[in-house]
Order: C-alpha cells, then sequence, then structure tokens
C-alpha cells in the first residue's frame, strides 16, 4: 500500500495518540521477550545470518506511520543514506525474484550491525528469534521454533514459549481504530525498504 510522504505526515500530525499507544505496545513485546529469553538462557548478540537479512513483511498501517515517525528524526543525510539504500535493496530483490534467486539482503537500516531506528522497528523485529505461540481464534494453537542460534545455544529446561497473543491483539485493536479515524481501507505488505522509498515520494 504506497502512500506518499504528505498522506504520512497527515496521519502523523492527526494521529500522535496513536503512535504513543504503539510505542507502549512495541514496550511491552520487549519486556515479554525479554522474560522469556532469559529463562531460555538466550541473547542475541547478532549472527553470520542476521535477522536483518531476513525479507520480513510488514502488515499494518500503524507501523508503516510508527517507522515514519522514527525516519523524521533522522538528519537529512542519514535520510538519503538510507533512501538510496532501500532502492538498491528493491532492485536487487526485483532482480532476484526475476531470476528465480534467493533473496539475501541487509535491511537498509541496519548500519554497522546496529538498527538505524531500533526504537521504531516494526513487530516482527522485536519478537523473531524465540520458540513462540499465537492462540488463534479459528486456527487453534499455533507454534513456532526459535531462530538456528536460538536452536544452537538456548537451554530448553525452564524455558516456555512466548505467547504472541496479547501482543497481536493490542497491536489489531490500535490498528483497527486508526484505520477507522483515517478511513484507509487499503492492506499493508511491505518490506522495510519499501516503507523507506514510500517516505520519500
Amino acid at each position: 500500500m504506497p502512500l506518499s510522504s504528505r498522506q504520512l505526515q497527515d496521519i502523523l500530525k492527526g494521529q500522535a495518540d496513536a503512535i504513543r499507544q504503539l510505542q507502549a505496545i512495541y514496550a511491552a513485546m520487549d519486556a515479554s521477550y525479554a522474560a522469556v529469553a532469559d529463562r531460555y538462557g538466550f541473547e542475541c548478540r547478532g549472527c553470520d545470518d542476521s535477522c536483518c537479512l531476513t525479507r520480513f513483511y510488514h502488515h499494518t498501517l500503524v507501523e508503516l506511520v510508527g517507522l515514519f515517525s522514527g525516519y523524521l528524526t533522522l538528519s537529512e543525510d542519514e535520510r538519503r543514506r538510507v533512501t538510496q539504500n532501500a532502492q538498491a535493496y528493491c532492485q536487487a530483490v526485483s532482480e532476484d525474484e526475476r531470476h528465480n534467486r534467493r533473496t539475501r539482503h541487509l535491511c537498509p537500516l541496519n548500519r554497522d550491525t546496529q538498527c538505524l531506528l531500533y526504537q521504531e522497528r516494526p513487530m516482527i523485529c522485536r519478537l523473531h528469534g524465540i520458540p513462540h505461540i499465537m492462540r488463534h481464534p479459528y486456527k487453534g494453537l499455533i507454534t513456532g521454533p526459535g531462530c538456528h542460534i536460538f536452536e544452537a545455544t538456548s537451554q530448553p529446561v525452564g524455558g516456555s514459549p512466548l505467547d504472541r497473543t496479547p501482543h497481536y491483539i493490542a497491536l489489531a485493536n490500535l490498528e483497527r481504530a486508526l484505520r477507522k479515524t483515517t478511513e484507509i481501507e487499503s492492506p499493508v505488505r511491505l518490506t522495510i525498504a519499501q516503507m523507506i522509498v514510500c517516505f520519500e515520494t
């Protein structure tokens, strides 16, 4: 769902409370993740197969606007570099798809192994890496494993999966409220690189 920079700015100006609520939801995610990771004895310190190389898609308008709010805090030079990286990322992915190649490109927000918008990074960037469950209203209990580093280094005794359910519900409720207010109905399915390209259109 491409949105222009002007549209995003208009949403941001009128939805400051939604962004504050999003930050509170993110803080709850971080706390839950840290508690579960601690019980497993797991600490993510980056690796040679960084999740920043994984092409994640993000699906909410509120996360798009939240990332935009952080993007605006970067210097003009930093925004220019990030946008160039995002454009190169999108072009590389397009080439990979055209030649049926596996896509493994570094997220344009990754700078020297650090995320430039760490506080505004979307949900999946926060929750990836440790075993999780999700209680779906129709599909029942859905489970997922940890990343390969987790599987190789963690101690399963005493640990329990991260329950993503309350975080998904909180984010879904905020998304529903934002869409009702803005009257934007178009679905979102964007990588971070695609989001950044939107920020400069």
